[in-house]
């Protein structure tokens, strides 16, 4: 018997054209979408963790209309895989803001002319995430007229049902007393707390919390709060890359996200929690 080491064997490394990997992930197509249009060293990490933003985006955003389509089949299970699965990517997501986080206004000046008019408010997969939330507003597709078919997503998710409604919908299909005027909203607005909607999460809570409805609720709550804590790491990064000044492309900056960070998402599922 031979006593020599045996090396693995080699994996297959010829291939016509592009490698498999390639053909799937599209790699080459990610790293090369890196323009920096300054001089300065530090701009290439932002770009590149913008990016990475954007790309989260699109992820969660496909899995709250999954939760929303499984919400609207009843299928609570699947809803519920979904939402557990975008808490997991939202904390890839806040993530993300660690390589920005300790930037000085020196740092970020030395850059930030290249931005020109470029601003945060203006992603539209971020859009997509605040209106699938319930944040509604027609005025945010403003930015996007000119281009047709992000405009057209957009318009589309303003006038569908948010993540939220269809959950509410859902409980009044399993017979809690959501009111009539909730149910029946104009979808294109913003949500607005309702106090029957607060009775139902309190009724729900005070109830069995191994109950489906009590867990898709406490899926949601996770959800909230690190959509909560993204707002307010958007915040704190932004103070300290550039204190109060005004925003790039003419935003309020730090006035603006303060505003922001102030807003409960699924307002009844934290306010029911002082009656139960």
């Amino acid at each position: 018997m031979s006593h020599e080491a045996h090396e693995p064997e080699t994996p297959h490394l010829d291939f016509q054209g592009t490698t498999p990997y390639e053909d799937y992930v599209k790699a080459d197509v990610l790293t090369h979408l890196q323009h920096t249009l300054s001089d300065d060293p530090g701009e290439m990490v932002f770009l590149v963790t913008t990016q990475v933003m954007e790309l989260w985006f699109t992820v969660v955003v496909h899995e709250w209309e999954t939760a929303a389509k499984a919400l609207r089949e009843d299928d609570v299970p699947t809803a519920v895989d979904a939402l557990k699965r975008s808490v997991r990517e939202l904390e890839a997501l806040n993530a993300s803001w660690k390589p920005l986080s300790g930037l000085t206004p020196a740092q970020f000046n030395s850059y930030r002319g290249a931005l020109g008019e470029g601003s945060g408010f203006q992603s539209a997969m971020y859009r997509r995430m605040e209106f699938l939330l319930g944040d509604k507003s027609a005025s945010m597709l403003v930015p996007h007229r000119g281009a047709p078919r992000v405009h057209a997503e957009l318009e589309k998710a303003l006038h569908e049902p948010s993540l939220y409604d269809e959950v509410l919908r859902f409980l009044a299909r399993r017979g809690h007393p959501v009111p009539d005027e909730v149910l029946r909203r104009d979808v294109s607005q913003r949500y607005e707390p309702s106090p029957q909607v607060e009775a139902v999460w309190t009724a729900v809570y005070s109830g069995d919390e191994r109950d489906e409805v009590a867990r898709l609720g406490e899926a949601l709550t996770d959800v909230a709060e690190l959509v909560w804590r993204w707002r307010n790491d958007h915040l704190v990064a932004t103070r300290r890359a550039m204190g109060a000044k005004t925003g790039t492309g003419g935003s309020a900056g730090v006035a603006w996200l303060e505003k922001r960070a102030q807003k409960s998402v699924f307002p009844e599922l934290w306010t029911a929690r002082s009656y139960v």
